[in-house]
């Protein structure tokens, strides 16, 4: 009897003692405003509001347990067991929240705040606009791509940008060379020397370097891109009459940062990304380095590279300097060493023999330095200070040839900035210079001097909370070249929360020179210096209009739609004409060159689902052609479709892109063509391995008609589709530290 009385006491302290052991918790889960971060604190100190989200799913994996919040945006947990949980908190139209609690005695409230699933957007600076409004309040109309999106470019491809470009609506990658794979950027069917390529808002100069500039630029350390579209010299001055791309880099955070990409492709392409950073104080700094490596690649077997023999090295260290809580001081250097050797694969192997002969090599060295000052003079003013200096040093070696030059570029501006109720005002003033000395060849020197001097204002106003206002005007003075006046004017109207439109238009202009696509198909040979007393600069003005509407359809898929249509001409265009004598000389055409077209693009998410799809129709035409036709190797019909699956463990994308039929300089039309990828990965605490299968189907443009023709002395043909096929890619990024692989979203 008394081992049944000491068993049932043992049972009672037991029962006691298991209830004493756990706890219950209350969630509150409200809206997050302004720019207030994901949270959790004490249920006390929130004053409820109107805010709540009602029916909010909120789960304990390792529990089994969920719960969705009630009509005054809370959830009860009992009974649950001391120790430490991971929570996860979705609601449609919301970021996830996933984040780890400890339970202990006593009952536990928290409060979590949840940014709606655009307020990434709502809340991003761009600089680009040299405005320091967020970009759901700024006329202009600014394309953006998050870091999260770039990390996805940068799994596709690691060694350089050129991929995140390609799949931009209406943007194009020409490829100029299918021995070394220079290319250029189009936006809207322009030609590249008329897109302004940007990092931290310092210019990446074109020219000489403009072929190879987007296969020298990593992406591991770019936090986000920002790309304008039409005519925006009155922002940054000559050269943006297509549009600019500005890439904003990563800054040091309090806590260290350390990234490690490491890619290898079935090509026999390998790359290796390290990026660090961290902020004391006084001090901080980032420090990136970057090597690719890329065997020559034949995957059609005609003997010819598609992918040359490459080997790249880049280096990018930055100092920031915090002498206040008021001024910050940041000094940056990049170095890139790239060596490319592409043509006969014979002469890649050093096996030359009588009828293989071809071969083009570049090597080039660029470096700059980048220097930026900001001073907050007041709770209204702030003034900033920013230079640069850069060198380009570049051989184009080929059959008889032998092209060899230097750029030096530099950029100096200062600028003071004034918000004050409803109404921002920029006023600033900069120097750019030009040096291009070639050494010369079969006497023709292209070398040639330039030095622009600029004054820019530029204003937003907010009429009300539903009309703002942005005008600007730039004075630029340009030696040799003229006066160029560059007003431009944008309007955004909010209807409502769902509905948007913004208006704009402005002038452009472009100094110049013989770094044409014409040119560079030719490797610039045979091609006539610039003559500054027949030619002129090219001018453009032009306009877009768009449309935008976000809605969530029974609170479980989002959408949006934009709808952007666009005009724009280019008066005395240059143009490349051969001469009787078989040299070529530059000119300006008699009529203009006009861009007319349409862009679409919608997306939706339901859940841990986003699906993207968009659409462009461009016209580009030469109107200084009896015949007016359509410019050449630019289709006029665009399309793509991306499917993401994406939580805090996987990354599963799935990709289909179509070009339509373009052009041909000899009046051929070519074949249509889809490339699609597909994309998987694995999120870890330590890091993220992945696979990629890009152009599955082996899209290339040897499928349709010959790359080249002939070896002795081969004939390229004009490259309208991929001409290296499928490539498989492995890689994984490590994360020891920092930001952790697994992620909102």
């Amino acid at each position: 009897m008394k081992k049944i009385i000491l068993s049932i006491l043992i049972l009672c302290c037991y029962a006691s003692y298991t209830q004493a052991q756990t706890s219950t918790i209350i969630f509150e889960v409200h809206e997050a405003h302004d720019d207030h971060q994901h949270e959790e604190h004490d249920h006390d100190s929130h004053d409820k509001g109107e805010d709540v989200l009602i029916g909010a799913a909120i789960e304990f994996p390792e529990l089994g347990l969920g719960l969705v919040t009630d009509v005054d945006g809370l959830a009860t947990f009992e009974d649950i067991p001391y120790g430490e949980y991971s929570i996860r908190i979705s609601y449609t139209g919301y970021r996830t929240f996933e984040t780890t609690v400890r339970i202990g005695e006593l009952e536990h409230s928290f409060l979590v705040e949840m940014k709606m699933a655009d307020e990434v957007i709502k809340g991003v600076v761009v600089s680009a606009t040299r405005s320091t409004r967020t970009i759901r309040n700024i006329p202009t109309r600014v394309e953006y791509i998050n870091a999260e999106e770039l990390s996805e470019k940068a799994i596709m491809n690691a060694s350089n940008i050129s991929l995140v470009l390609r799949e931009s609506t209406g943007i194009q990658i020409q490829q100029t060379s299918l021995s070394s794979g220079n290319a250029g950027i189009r936006i809207q069917g322009l030609d590249g020397r008329f897109t302004q390529l940007l990092k931290d808002g310092f210019p990446l100069y074109g020219g000489f370097s403009g072929g190879l500039s987007i296969n020298q630029i990593p992406p591991l350390d770019l936090n986000q891109f920002e790309i304008i579209k039409g005519s925006s010299s009155t922002l940054y001055g000559g050269g943006a009459i297509a549009g600019l791309v500005n890439m904003v880099s990563k800054t040091p955070k309090e806590e260290p940062e350390l990234d490690i990409m490491l890619s290898q492709t079935h090509a026999l392409g390998s790359t290796a990304n390290i990026f660090y950073s961290q902020r004391g104080d006084k001090l901080g700094w980032t420090l990136y380095g970057a090597g690719h490596f890329q065997r020559e690649y034949d995957p059609d077997g005609d003997d010819f590279s598609n992918l040359p023999r490459t080997s790249s090295i880049s280096l990018n260290p930055k100092l920031f300097y915090y002498p206040s809580e008021d001024a910050t001081l940041w000094v940056g250097f990049n170095g890139t060493l790239d060596t490319r050797r592409g043509g006969d694969m014979s002469i890649i192997n050093a096996t030359p023999n009588g009828e293989h002969q071809f071969f083009e090599n570049n090597y080039s060295i660029r470096w700059n330095t980048q220097l930026t000052y900001d001073h907050q003079i007041n709770e209204n003013t702030s003034f900033q200070f920013k230079n640069s200096v850069a060198f380009f040093d570049r051989e184009l070696e080929t059959v008889g040839l032998d092209f060899q030059g230097r750029q030096w570029n530099s950029f100096s501006e200062a600028a003071l900035y004034h918000n004050r109720n409803q109404s921002d005002w920029i006023v600033g003033m900069n120097v750019y210079s030009n040096k291009f000395d070639e050494n010369p060849t079969n006497n023709l020197d292209r070398s040639q001097r330039d030095i622009t001097s600029g004054l820019f204002v530029n204003n937003t106003t907010d009429f009300n909370a539903s009309l703002i206002l942005e005008t600007g005007f730039r004075l630029d003075y340009a030696k040799d070249w003229g006066i160029f006046p560059l007003p431009r004017v944008s309007l955004l109207w909010k209807a409502n929360d769902h509905f948007s439109s913004r208006f704009g238009g402005g002038m452009g202009y472009k100094i110049p020179d013989i770094f044409t696509e014409d040119a560079a198909v030719l490797n610039y040979e045979n091609i006539m210096a610039i003559d500054k007393d027949l030619l002129h600069a090219e001018k453009s003005y032009g306009f877009n209009w768009d449309v935008n509407y976000k809605n969530t359809i029974r609170d479980k898929v989002t959408y949006s739609i934009n709808q952007l249509f666009y005009w724009t001409g280019i008066q005395d265009a240059l143009l490349l004409m051969p001469r009787t004598d078989g040299l070529f000389s530059f000119e300006n055409a008699a009529g203009l060159v006009t861009t007319r077209g349409a862009e679409t693009n919608v997306k939706f998410g339901y859940e841990d689902f986003r699906l993207f799809l968009n659409y462009a129709f461009i016209d580009t035409r030469l109107n200084y052609l009896p015949d007016n036709p359509l410019k050449p190797l630019t289709a006029q019909h665009n399309t793509g479709t991306v499917l993401m699956y994406e939580n805090s463990e996987w990354r599963i994308g799935y990709e289909v892109y179509y070009t339509g039929k373009q052009k041909l300089t000899n009046g051929n039309t070519t074949n249509g063509y889809a490339i699609m990828g597909f994309l998987f990965q694995k999120h870890f605490k330590w890091g993220s391995p992945y696979i990629n299968f890009e152009n599955f189907t082996d899209r290339r443009q040897s499928r349709f008609s010959p790359e080249v023709i002939g070896h002795q002395t081969p004939v390229f043909q004009e490259i309208y589709a991929p001409t290296d096929g499928f490539i498989f890619t492995a890689g994984v990024v490590i994360k020891p530290f920092g930001n952790h692989a697994g992620h909102e979203h």
